[in-house]
């Protein structure tokens, strides 16, 4: 989804408001486009007074189910599908990124004798990985598993900590890994390991989720932080916006990360719009991992798209 800089043009709320985004981390690039529109006071333009808070998505989810928070930039995980099947009203509406053609970032394994990256037996194998099962990491990795003899009911999981999953990955402690930027870079051409996929190409796998405040009781503020989102997003994040030096400075600065490391990896693609299926899709491999409850959500509880739809000038369907 792309439209021109600027776009779509502001309309500031006849009453300011004052909102609080959750989000797990404010380093992280997929972060970004929130940092820059603050930075860049493309929410004020819409009248909005935002505050981005540093909150893990299991304690955000209660907060943003009862009001005390207005959104959550995250994921559409376990604890979010299990959530809704419990009587919370959140929606994912908006999406945030894709993998460039060129990433590895997704998983990796340390190579057996006569094993080839076409060829690996993956099932028994130990698999280190920071979020554990239940995370929107689970459908990509089915995907790739599934091509290498395994699945994710056949493999075992062991949780590190996101600086131990590369080390326990190289001294043999774990068989297999889920790598992220840029930490993939370290293994990247390196002999006797070898990458069996990552997120798929052009289907984003998180972004923005609202609560009952922006789905029902405020929905013009709603609509107003999707537009802010999205005209940053073609303003900013447009095209490889790592070809730009002076942004890659400023990013770095704002995310308050290395701009050598941040330049090393390719640029995301940023985009607001959720795919079809997505949500189904999420649902059956956290069915495969044994952490979902109950019956499967269909898409019309756990996707709202009317709103970044009338973000970008669409009718209101409300």
């Amino acid at each position: 989804a792309r439209c021109l800089p600027g776009s779509p043009p502001p309309q500031p709320l006849t009453e300011p408001r004052k909102l609080t985004i959750a989000t797990g981390t404010l380093s992280a690039e997929y972060v970004a486009p929130l940092q820059v529109a603050l930075d860049k006071g493309e929410f004020k333009k819409e009248g909005l007074d935002v505050e981005l808070k540093v909150l893990p998505t299991p304690d955000a989810l209660p907060l943003l189910a009862k009001g005390d928070i207005d959104a959550l930039w995250a994921a559409p995980e376990a604890a979010v599908m299990n959530g809704i099947k419990g009587g919370f009203d959140i929606k994912w509406v908006a999406a945030n990124f894709s993998p460039d053609p060129r990433s590895k970032s997704g998983l990796w394994v340390r190579l057996k004798e006569g094993e080839s990256a076409d060829h690996v037996a993956m099932a028994g194998r130990r698999l280190g990985t920071m979020i554990g099962k239940g995370s929107v990491i689970a459908y990509p990795m089915e995907k790739a598993l599934e091509q290498h003899g395994g699945g994710l009911a056949d493999i075992q999981y062991q949780q590190l900590g996101s600086a131990d999953v590369l080390t326990a990955l190289q001294n043999g402690g774990v068989d297999s890994a889920w790598l992220l930027d840029p930490v993939w870079r370290k293994v990247d051409g390196r002999q006797g390991y070898a990458f069996l996929g990552g997120q798929p190409q052009g289907e984003p796998l998180g972004g923005m989720l609202y609560g009952r405040t922006l789905l029902q009781d405020d929905i013009d503020a709603g609509v107003a932080l999707l537009r802010a989102y999205i005209r940053t997003v073609n303003s900013y994040f447009a095209s490889d916006y790592k070809q730009d030096a002076t942004f890659v400075t400023y990013l770095a600065k704002l995310l308050k990360s290395d701009r050598t490391i941040l330049q090393s990896t390719p640029s995301l693609r940023m985009d607001w719009e959720i795919r079809s299926g997505t949500t189904t899709r999420l649902q059956s491999a956290y069915e495969a991992q044994g952490v979902a409850e109950g019956t499967p959500l269909p898409e019309s509880q756990t996707v709202k798209r009317s709103l970044y739809e009338e973000a970008v000038g669409h009718a209101p369907s409300r």
